[in-house]
């Protein structure tokens, strides 16, 4: 794992909030660490590739005023996570919301698919978020409060059939089941866990070609915006979500339902 150089917030002490966002350099978790860090969290960040994107995060919170810590670490790999909550633990002392917004997408024919990319769409999009939550919950249940959030998608929880994207969709209702046992699990400390189902979302991870059309198939008329996905995730962690646990919240202009 390599942080962003001269982390110069690593000695400030911050009284807000601290968020751990997987994916947090582009699209949707890119979206939702520049409002929390301007909200009064502290926010770290992982990514994967996108090291230039997650400097321009950390720089645009730090230029708020707020406080960032970037990370490069693939969530895919179980000790890889476990070095990644030690970081942001001794950075600011515990994680009190996990968001974990990685996670490729593909789609690919389901007899056609190969084993590595089967296994991919799993590892990146349920095996990390089951790595880290229970990385961070010891810590949320001594403090009694905490925030889990995963990333499902419109219509996982109604396990429909999907034969041209079926590796990615059922790791997606992987992700449903995954929350809802966080969630029960998780809920006498005061902890939630929920699920954001985004629809079709304007974001660098929607394939051109998808683009054309969509929004005639849409009931809302219209493509989703990272925005709108990170109101969701906004409502979810704060303090007036406090009795909304185990949710799968469709962000998706009632498509999928």
């Amino acid at each position: 794992m390599k942080p962003q150089p001269e982390d110069k917030s690593e000695a400030t002490t911050s009284t807000g909030r601290v968020a751990l966002i997987t994916g947090g350099a582009k699209g949707i978790g890119r979206h939702i660490a520049l409002r929390l860090g301007r909200s009064g969290w502290s926010v770290a960040i992982c990514y994967r590739k996108s090291a230039a994107q997650a400097a321009e995060v950390r720089a645009a919170i730090e230029s708020s005023g707020g406080y960032c810590l970037a990370l490069e670490a693939d969530v895919s790999d179980a000790k890889v996570c476990g070095q990644l909550v030690s970081e942001v633990e001794r950075w600011r002392g515990r994680v009190d919301a996990l968001i974990h917004a990685a996670g490729p997408y593909r789609r690919q024919d389901l007899l056609t698919e190969t084993p590595e990319g089967w296994r991919d769409m799993f590892a990146n999009n349920l095996d990390a978020l089951f790595y880290l939550a229970r990385l961070v919950a010891p810590a949320m249940i001594a403090q009694r409060w905490g925030r889990v959030i995963g990333f499902a998608m419109a219509n996982a929880d109604r396990v429909t059939a999907q034969p041209t994207l079926t590796a990615h969709y059922l790791a997606k209702v992987g992700v449903v089941g995954l929350i809802r046992s966080l969630a029960k699990t998780l809920a006498p400390y005061g902890i939630t866990a929920n699920a954001i189902a985004p629809g079709f979302i304007d974001s660098e991870f929607l394939p051109p070609e998808e683009m054309k059309g969509l929004a005639s198939k849409i009931p809302a008329g219209r493509v989703g915006t990272v925005s709108d996905t990170a109101n969701a995730a906004l409502y979810l962690l704060s303090d007036e979500a406090a009795y909304v646990s185990g949710a799968c919240l469709p962000v998706s202009g009632a498509w999928g339902i």
